[in-house]
């Protein structure tokens, strides 16, 4: 299986940005995990470059059982920037579109592809 393209890897963390300020996200292994069990995750945000991997390693495995679709995104430190926080961020969920529901759905479409 391919790997995602960076633009859309880029589109993404764009469509990230927007969310935080008119949608709802979870940022956190815990939050994101719990969104995920919970069936609210839209979509998963997963930083490839988590130290140690332990920490992210079973979010894919969740992802898939729920039929949730999730991306991995090459630094946690731009998914924390996009996230709207000051550090890294091993994982982010969208819980919540905010008013931009029709490019979430297509960012989605376009990530399942790679799932």
């Amino acid at each position: 299986m391919s790997e995602p393209s960076q633009d859309l890897i880029n589109d993404a963390l764009s469509l990230l940005e927007r969310i935080k300020d008119t949608g709802k996200i979870r940022k956190g292994t815990n939050e994101v995990t719990k969104c995920i069990e919970r069936g609210k995750a839209l979509l998963v945000y997963i930083g490839v470059d988590v130290s140690p991997p332990e920490i992210i390693r079973h979010l894919p495995l969740l992802s898939k059982e729920k039929h949730v679709a999730y991306l991995n995104v090459p630094s946690a430190e731009d998914l924390g920037r996009s996230a709207g926080i000051d550090v890294s961020a091993a994982s982010v969920a969208i819980e919540h579109a905010g008013g931009v529901d029709a490019e979430l759905k297509s960012i989605v479409e376009r990530v399942k592809q790679f799932n």
